[in-house]
């Protein structure tokens, strides 16, 4: 399983405000990081998908748009403009590590 596939497939379920094949993407241990924050912000598939369905897929107009991507093995480089969020859009660099297939850490780094 290419790292990009599985990246595109977690894309595309966001898109969809799909939360169960979001998910699917994901390892039970996720851990998703907001730098400068050391630890993360959110830790495990269960925290996960209650942020995701009280603070996103909630959200009518929720989309993310790939401006740019990179591919480094097995990490994923995504340069996002979110909207449906906040008021403006709002762009996001997102560092995903894809290990057996699944997503297992994140790093969102938010523009501003």
């Amino acid at each position: 399983m290419k790292p990009e596939a599985v990246v595109q497939r977690q894309l595309e379920a966001y898109n969809a405000r799909d939360l169960e094949r979001f998910l699917a993407e994901y390892s039970d241990t996720i851990r998703i990081f907001r730098p400068p924050a050391l630890a993360p912000a959110i830790q495990g598939k269960q925290a996960m998908a209650e942020f995701y369905a009280t603070q996103r897929f909630n959200h009518v107009g929720l989309h993310a748009e790939v401006l740019s991507r990179m591919v480094l093995g097995r990490t994923v480089i995504d340069h996002e403009r979110i909207s449906g969020v906040r008021e403006d859009p709002f762009e996001v660099a997102v560092v995903y590590e894809v290990v057996d297939g699944l997503i297992q850490v994140t790093w969102a780094f938010a523009a501003g």
